[in-house]
């Protein structure tokens, strides 16, 4: 797998991305997109053996870093899914541009939290994504925050977003907080774990509290009812870090192709590592089907019946 560093610009801010390519392949390429997952970046060692599944099947690997994150240009202080949708539409773009693509082969892959609920959500809004995959998806962002909290804890956070959203507006200016420990509640898994342990020095330490609010409208599930896109989600059987029933809102609302893999007898971070050998082989062979340049597209109907759409691949 060849890795070369490669820049755009989302809204004016350059995005740092990281272009991954088989050693030996046919140019153009088939192209899969991936932001990273919940407080992630490009490089982070555990996407690597997904993308040389990807890169050995002859497809192109465009991942990147969010605004404000790693090597890519912004605020910091910033975390904001819907900038993140923004910056892989951007993303979509850049892949487009390239000689070296087929524009019409595009897939999105995202995996952890809001990298899984991302994908969806690109898949949804952009006619230019042909598949997705989700793995560990968050469906919906106020019961995930919701669900790490007891009853009287979620009410004292509220009661804390209200009063910095006076702050903001009286003064300009909110509070900082931590985001892996008061905007997402670590488990006592997430915090033993070294899975991210190569990137979880390098990622922003203080956010605003006011990205908690965006989050809590964060809704994949919804966009995955509007969904014809091809769509393989990847759950775990009693997630305690992104509920399980998240991964299955998602495939139960999807209205076009879909599949779900569930891994059961592990946890959230330790399934990385037992069942990537069982689900990377499924993530290739989703893109293998449906990303195909369509040659010919046939429009067909019967009278009283919906239109049938046929693309035929040379």
């Amino acid at each position: 797998m060849r890795t070369d560093e490669v820049s755009w610009f989302s809204d004016g801010d350059r995005i740092s991305g990281l272009w991954r390519t088989p050693d030996e392949g046919t140019e153009p390429y088939r192209v899969v997109v991936q932001g990273p997952g919940w407080m992630g970046l490009k490089d982070a060692k555990l996407y690597v053996r997904y993308h040389q599944a990807l890169t050995d099947a002859g497809f192109a690997v465009l991942v990147f870093d969010y605004r404000g994150f790693g090597d890519s240009e912004g605020d910091p202080e910033l975390l904001s899914p819907a900038r993140q949708l923004a910056d892989l539409r951007s993303a979509v773009t850049y892949a487009e541009s390239r000689a070296d693509v087929l524009p019409d082969s595009i897939g999105v892959f995202g995996s952890g939290g809001t990298g899984g609920g991302n994908a969806v959500l690109l898949a949804s809004v952009d006619p230019r994504v042909r598949a997705a995959v989700s793995q560990l998806p968050v469906a919906d962002g106020g019961d995930w925050l919701h669900r790490m909290r007891s009853e009287y804890q979620w009410l004292d956070f509220l009661a804390e977003l209200e009063a910095d959203r006076r702050e903001r507006t009286l003064h300009g200016a909110g509070k900082l907080v931590n985001p892996r420990e008061e905007i997402m509640v670590p488990t006592s898994e997430r915090r033993a774990t070294s899975v991210k342990s190569d990137v979880d020095g390098r990622v922003p330490k203080q956010v605003r509290l006011a990205a908690a609010e965006e989050i809590i409208a964060y809704r994949p599930a919804e966009a995955a009812a509007t969904l014809t896109t091809p769509l393989l989600v990847i759950g775990v059987e009693n997630d305690a870090t992104t509920p399980t029933d998240h991964a299955e809102r998602i495939y139960e609302a999807a209205r076009g192709p879909k599949e779900l893999i569930m891994q059961r007898h592990t946890s959230h971070y330790a399934a990385y590592d037992k069942y990537w050998t069982a689900t990377t082989p499924r993530i290739v062979a989703w893109f293998e089907k449906y990303l195909r340049p369509a040659d010919v597209v046939v429009r067909s109907s019967e009278p009283g019946e919906h239109p049938a759409i046929l693309e035929v691949t040379a």
